[in-house]
């Protein structure tokens, strides 16, 4: 049965969520006076979130009492016990019906959603460091986004960087999914970074077993990295442990072109940093902190023939010494 839902209000997917998640508290047994006021605060707190609540009302007074998706979603949501990850997974998937029309689309169309619902998330320039089952820990590089299935020992990497460390005495493997293939590993670790059209993967200890969408397989060694994409696993080449240097909070440029430096600088602030293609394969040696790139842009145009210009606070343009 086909539902005439309202079509949804421009909100954040944050604000979406939270608006679907005070849906779900509110369901879950007697709301207490208290948790009465706290959503009457949320609401009134700015127009965006008292437009998501009056669409997620309206939602769900459409689909209230009639077998869809959406009272699946919510009756699972409002059972799960909160916080766990069965809650979490459910209030995703709710909000992805309620905001897009479809808990189960893929692709650029949800790709903003995927990353703002994911269980956690990195801001641009913040690191964070997880602790999973069995003393394993993941990092998150900024700008990231995972999802963290516990009781499966399963992650999916929505958007940006992890690295991964496991104990050798782990008996449970690790599975990592990507939008290209998917990861097992036991008592290993290694790096995975989401690119454009591509999954990179760099072991350094242990090995990665490797599965891609088209049923290819390759088992990663330490020392080994290769992309995963719509062409299958390439070949193994050497993994460069500079690659993990951002989790010291880190930038090697280890005779690096300019213009792929000033690629990766870009990721750790806001803005855009243009490089002019007159200077764009000048080498940059040396190692960087990430917590001042302003600091690393000066330091790299006193030692290259370059200038940098900033013609707005998220402008900065790099150009020939004038």
């Amino acid at each position: 049965m086909a539902l005439d839902i309202p079509v949804p209000p421009q909100v954040a997917p944050a604000i979406a969520r939270r608006a679907v998640e005070w849906l779900v508290e509110l369901q879950a047994g007697t709301p207490s006076a208290d948790l009465r006021d706290a959503w009457q605060r949320w609401r009134a707190a700015h127009p965006d979130h008292e437009r998501a609540w009056r669409h997620v009302e309206s939602a769900h007074a459409h689909w209230q009492g009639v077998a869809s998706p959406m009272a699946s979603a919510t009756a699972q949501a409002v059972l799960a016990k909160p916080g766990s990850p069965g809650r979490r997974h459910a209030v995703k998937t709710l909000a992805l019906l309620v905001f897009t029309g479809s808990g189960l689309a893929t692709g650029a169309a949800t790709a903003p959603w995927d990353n703002w619902l994911a269980d956690e998330r990195t801001g641009i320039g913040e690191r964070r460091t997880l602790r999973l089952a069995e003393g394993s820990a993941v990092t998150l590089n900024g700008d990231s986004a995972l999802d963290i299935d516990s009781h499966l020992h399963r992650l999916r990497l929505a958007a940006g960087e992890i690295l991964v460390s496991m104990p050798g005495a782990r008996t449970l493997p690790l599975t990592v999914e990507t939008a290209h293939g998917t990861l097992r590993a036991l008592g290993a670790r290694f790096a995975v970074r989401l690119l454009a059209n591509a999954s990179r993967i760099a072991v350094f200890d242990g090995t990665v077993d490797l599965f891609a969408a088209d049923g290819a397989h390759m088992r990663l060694h330490a020392g080994q990295g290769t992309r995963i994409g719509p062409g299958g696993i390439a070949r193994p080449v050497a993994a460069d442990e500079a690659l993990t240097a951002w989790a010291d909070g880190m930038l090697i440029g280890g005779h690096m072109r300019l213009d792929e430096f000033l690629a990766e600088l870009a990721r750790y602030r806001r803005g855009t940093i243009h490089c002019d293609p007159a200077v764009a394969g000048l080498r940059v040696a040396g190692t960087f902190p990430l917590a001042d790139t302003d600091r690393v842009l000066r330091a790299i145009a006193g030692v290259l023939p370059i200038e940098v210009v900033h013609f707005t606070r998220y402008y900065v343009m790099v150009r020939p010494r004038q």
